[in-house]
């Protein structure tokens, strides 16, 4: 295992990860802060933890979505004979669920503030 220190909302937080990941929490991290930015410009949350979770549910719901249209893709397209390869499904797949986790993770150490 590694750590990485990441800053979400000009917070330094330390994040375990996999030997080989740095790199990609850095780059969600990154992701993650310029969403929340862009929703505190909006001045949609009264303080900091309503920030962060208002930006946690709009993830969410942005993954929930494209879940929702890969469901969607697949019964409107299979009538067609077209049908995404298994190989490039369970990529799509397993990427989705990483983010939902990373979501799930920062969800939980918000509760923890």
């Amino acid at each position: 295992m590694s750590e990485v220190n990441v800053t979400i909302n000009g917070r330094v937080y330390g994040i375990a990860c996999d030997e080989g990941q740095q790199q990609r929490v850095l780059d969600l991290a990154k992701y993650v802060d310029a969403r929340l930015r862009e929703i505190a410009q909006a001045g949609a949350a009264s303080n900091e933890a309503h920030l962060l979770v208002l930006t946690s549910i709009i993830m969410a719901d942005e993954v929930f979505d494209l879940k929702e249209g890969r469901d969607s893709n697949r019964r409107s397209s299979e009538p067609l004979g077209v049908r995404m390869s298994e190989e490039d499904e369970t990529a799509i797949v397993g990427a989705i669920d990483r983010l939902a986790g990373r979501i799930d993770s920062i969800a939980g150490n918000i509760q923890k503030l």
